[in-house]
């Protein structure tokens, strides 16, 4: 039986107001990411059932469920440690240097990042693409279309409705502004370090 479990919020749930709400972050963590969690051991224990069986039957949907559900259980992992109620500065360091040379400033980085977060149904993400050795945003709708091969996220950004739409009705854009009030630069900064340290 698979055991994925869902971590507690690394802050506490009215943290990060007023840009995100109390009850956004308990709807959001506590039903909508347990139910990827969920989701995610239920297709595991199918395609563990139907292995021991010899028997494919539902191993299709089953295959398309763990990828469904194991990425937005990551993400949404992703996406609580970058952000922080001591966040909001700019990142510094070796992402900032790396950001500004592959996308030319920060500024014309966070132009990119927010339109991919106006266009996605989905995910906006910083990765880091081990094959091009490069950074590059993307565009994921749902959570798993759209992702690039060799592709390891560094920043995420849910623009799925449930994210915002109790704070900010349609206004997208604000949320995505509110976001950057919070995010905590020292987790994807991590990440980037060890991408880089890994593959270049």
């Amino acid at each position: 039986m698979s055991n994925y479990e869902l971590d507690p919020l690394p802050y506490d749930y009215d943290a990060l107001e007023p840009h995100v709400s109390e009850q956004v972050l308990t709807w959001h963590h506590d039903t909508h990411h347990q139910g990827y969690v969920d989701g995610w051991n239920a297709a595991e224990d199918t395609l563990a059932g139907n292995r021991e069986d010899g028997d494919t039957d539902g191993s299709a949907a089953a295959i398309r469920s763990v990828t469904h559900n194991s990425s937005g259980h990551i993400l949404h992992s992703l996406f609580w440690r970058n952000m922080s109620p001591e966040g909001g500065a700019e990142p510094e360091g070796d992402l900032r240097e790396r950001i500004e040379a592959d996308f030319g400033s920060y500024g014309a980085w966070k132009a990119e990042f927010e339109a991919a977060a106006a266009d996605a149904s989905g995910w906006a993400l910083l990765v880091y693409d081990s094959f091009s050795e490069r950074l590059r945003n993307v565009v994921v709708d749902k959570h798993d279309q759209g992702a690039i091969w060799g592709g390891h996220p560094i920043l995420a950004l849910d623009v799925w409705e449930h994210s915002y739409y109790y704070d900010y009705g349609p206004a997208r854009g604000d949320f995505v502004d509110n976001f950057f009030e919070v995010v905590d630069w020292d987790e994807p900064a991590d990440r980037y370090a060890e991408a880089v340290e890994r593959f270049e």
